[in-house]
């Protein structure tokens, strides 16, 4: 089941690193003043490793600013690519990914989040992928 105010982005090619948008506007959802602890869910549908180079680094952000313009922190992270950029021994592919997440980091709340696409390599298509938080 998805909760559609916790929608962080819609299905959509990336080829370069952004934040995450639904109906192409940037997403930032509104966790509240409290302690949250759930599933960053990404769903990937396509990526590009063809030149073995590739990184996507998908982000769960947070801040205590609704408009990110500072105290920015990682809150939780999927790298996926070629198994050649992640240090591994088995390309990423597409499905679902799922990664735990709590909005608090070093005592203070992040009362604020977004993804977020780091990308790296020699990308033409990307990734296309969606990104949801859930209980």
């Amino acid at each position: 089941m998805i909760d559609y105010t916790h929608i962080l982005k819609d299905a959509g090619l990336v080829a370069s690193s952004a934040a995450g948008q639904v109906d192409s506007s940037d997403k930032i959802v509104d966790l509240g003043a409290g302690l949250v602890e759930g599933k960053f869910i990404i769903d990937v549908t396509a990526i590009e490793i063809a030149d073995n180079n590739e990184e996507y680094e998908i982000e769960l952000q947070g801040s205590s600013k609704s408009d990110f313009a500072d105290t920015i922190e990682v809150l939780a992270s999927m790298k996926l690519g070629a198994n050649e950029a992640l240090d591994g021994d088995q390309d990423s592919t597409t499905g679902r990914y799922s990664v735990l997440f709590s909005n608090e980091k070093n005592g203070s709340i992040m009362r604020y989040v977004r993804s977020y696409c780091a990308i790296a390599g020699t990308i033409s298509t990307g990734i296309n992928y969606s990104a949801y938080l859930s209980k």
